[in-house]
């Protein structure tokens, strides 16, 4: 992605009065609810409300979540393919899942602050001498939220096909823990994927503005299928071929 900040200049006006009456709402949101969310904190209770955070934001920005399949049971790590900034919220919203997201994320105040709140794990995916560390991390992550998700791609794609999963990023998964399963999810956005898909030169704002300019509703299919079973969960490489042939076929079905 690039490292440089170019705010999209060929919005049209009335994209701009969108893009800030949803802004405005998100702020909104916020404000209502964080005090909610360090009371509950405070007082140890299970805490719903950064998945009510994330799953309004995607109401407010125009996202219809539609799931699909076999929606996930007990505890569970979610391998999912990535598009752009909506499959958060969108798999946030119908499971309550945490997230493995990568460490540059973590160099934004902001944004470190908010997904810590989700209980996201970051993992430094170049830093080989931390491996043990974020595997515990992970698995303490998985213990409290017991819905966890992880994109295997280790950024984004366009939407139309798949990069290769990472299995280096699977590590926590080796062994499996007891009970725990692990379910593939493919997030469908059709005919509206290529427009959609964060790629290329075009910073991660650019990509979070353009959706928000669009008139059209954005629709997405978060697609539970079914749990990896048998010799597959045997190790970490196969978990990730298993899991993202899986993703494939389902995506070629669309």
């Amino acid at each position: 992605m690039a490292s440089a900040l170019t705010m999209p200049r060929t919005l049209s006006p009335g994209g701009w009065l969108r893009i800030a009456a949803q802004m405005l709402g998100m702020l909104a949101l916020l404000l209502v609810c964080i005090p909610f969310y360090y009371v509950y904190r405070l007082l140890g209770l299970s805490n719903p409300w950064p998945r009510v955070f994330l799953g309004s934001v995607a109401v407010i920005a125009g996202v219809k979540i539609i799931p699909e399949g076999h929606r996930p049971t007990g505890p569970v790590f979610l391998i999912a393919n990535h598009v752009s900034w909506i499959d958060i919220p969108a798999i946030s919203w119908i499971t309550g899942s945490a997230f493995v997201g990568h460490d540059g994320l973590a160099s934004m105040p902001l944004l470190k602050w908010l997904c810590e709140m989700n209980d996201t794990v970051f993992v430094a995916r170049h830093d080989r001498t931390s491996v043990a560390d974020q595997v515990r991390q992970v698995r303490h992550a998985m213990d409290d939220m017991h819905v966890l998700t992880i994109f295997p791609e280790g950024t984004t794609s366009d939407g139309t096909g798949l990069l290769p999963f990472k299995s280096s990023l699977l590590s926590a998964f080796e062994p499996l823990p007891d009970g725990v399963a692990i379910q593939p999810v493919l997030l469908d956005y059709g005919s509206d994927a290529a427009e959609i898909a964060w790629v290329g030169e075009e910073h991660g704002l650019d990509n979070f503005l353009r959706i928000l300019a669009r008139r059209s509703p954005v629709v997405v299919r978060v697609k539970f299928l079914p749990p990896l079973q048998g010799a597959v969960l045997e190790n970490r490489k196969t978990i990730a071929q298993a899991a993202r042939e899986a993703v494939l076929r389902e995506l070629t079905k669309s």
